[in-house]
């Protein structure tokens, strides 16, 4: 059996001001793409689909379009999940018409996915809580699903095992992962973890989140879960959240963060992106490949000492989004941000690092002159955190807020 493994999508995220739906468009394209060179026969979508609550229109779009595409007709089995930025709620209302083209969503750690059958041969022969058998239309080997969806700590606990709430969630994720795998995980067929958790070796140096996610990790979320709390009888894990792609399992069991399709920050630049695409049968060690993307823009962050430089760098390096710092003595004139934004389509921020330490009224007087006027301490206040004094819009922004004159 032939599993593609994706996650984070994050359908409908943007860069500060810059839209990224048409590279969303374009990456989505090249996976349906891969799905078919390498004849996947399942896809397994690891959460964050879309990238808030309420995603727009054109997001919502994309994303049932993209699915049907992947779903081959109602020949390929579509499994996607909830994460943390996803309304779990939102992710599970189509189901039902959903089942109809070989898509399955699990939005809920405690979800049970009904039995169904399609014309193509594709059917789910066993359903329980977090559980599916899924029959594929032209292979005899069943695949087995355990699914946990993202849910906070407490809301884990609850839909796991509400007479336990007192107990280490790992112990509770440990134990109910291990009865469905009793229960339904034997060595005739392929059996699968798919999540999306906070997931690491024990022991391990643990891996920061994304710059811009909605932490996982302690703040207000869940604990990290343990490799070794993963069954014995597991093939694969299929993870999602963490937007580089890694394996933390080992040679028995491959636990994989598929990673983001695109660069979504500036703490991924210059990431290369990838699709797992994983062989299995039963009782055997599963292989991996992974698959490169290669759509979007890179994400660059670039340091110069002299315009020149910069600009020269930057009509080298077009269809890309980049951040810059420009180190100089004084602050950023108007006439060389100008020249820096009309070489360069894609530049998000600019970052002025000025080098002299003479930078700041506020820095020469020890204490700040309350004689001073409000518009006076903001042109100061301003200078000391931006090396440069404010322009005429910004001041008449600032009049307007206080109600200045």
């Amino acid at each position: 059996m032939r599993i593609l493994h994706t996650s984070d999508w994050h359908l409908g995220k943007r860069l500060e001001s810059f839209s990224r739906l048409e590279e969303q468009k374009e990456v989505l394209d090249e996976i349906c793409a891969i799905a078919d060179e390498e004849n996947a026969e399942v896809i397994v979508v690891a959460g964050d689909l879309f990238d808030t609550f309420n995603p727009s229109t054109e997001a919502v779009d994309l994303f049932y379009k993209s699915l049907k595409r992947l779903t081959n007709n109602g020949q390929r089995p579509v499994i996607a999940i909830a994460g943390n930025h996803d309304s779990p709620d939102r992710i599970e209302a189509p189901d039902p018409l959903a089942r109809e083209c070989g898509i399955i969503f699990v939005g809920f750690p405690n979800s049970e996915v009904q039995a169904f059958s399609l014309e193509s041969g594709l059917k789910i022969t066993k359903s329980a809580v977090g559980f599916m058998e899924i029959m594929l239309p032209d292979n005899p080997v069943p695949l087995r699903v355990i699914t946990t969806p993202y849910a906070n700590e407490l809301r884990l606990k609850t839909f796991l095992n509400p007479d336990k709430k007192e107990e280490a969630l790992r112990t509770i994720l440990k134990d109910s992962w291990q009865k469905t795998a009793n229960d339904f995980c034997d060595n005739k067929g392929i059996n699968l973890l798919m999540t999306h958790l906070f997931m690491m070796k024990e022991g391990s140096e643990i891996q920061e989140e994304p710059e811009d996610e909605k932490p996982i990790l302690y703040v207000g979320g869940a604990q990290p879960v343990f490799t070794s709390d993963i069954p014995e009888n597991i093939q694969y894990v299929a993870l999602g959240h963490l937007h580089r792609y890694q394996n933390i399992g080992v040679a028995r069991c491959p636990v994989i963060y598929a990673g983001s399709p695109l660069s979504y920050s500036f703490a991924e630049a210059n990431q290369q992106k990838y699709v797992a695409i994983i062989e299995a049968e039963p009782g055997e060690p599963v292989s991996v490949n992974k698959i490169p993307l290669v759509s979007g823009r890179r994400l660059l962050r670039k340091r110069f000492e002299e315009i020149d430089a910069a600009v020269k760098w930057l009509s080298e390096n077009p269809n890309t989004f980049v951040e810059l710092t420009i180190v100089s003595d004084t602050y950023l004139k108007t006439e060389d941000r100008k020249r820096l934004y009309n070489v360069h389509d894609g530049i998000v921020t600019i970052i002025p690092e000025v080098k002299n330490t003479v930078t700041s009224p506020l820095e020469q007087e020890p204490d700040i002159d309350l004689d001073k006027s409000m518009n006076d301490l903001f042109e100061d206040f301003f200078f000391h955190e931006k090396g440069q004094k404010p322009n005429e819009k910004i001041k008449e922004l600032f009049k307007e807020i206080i109600g200045a004159p």
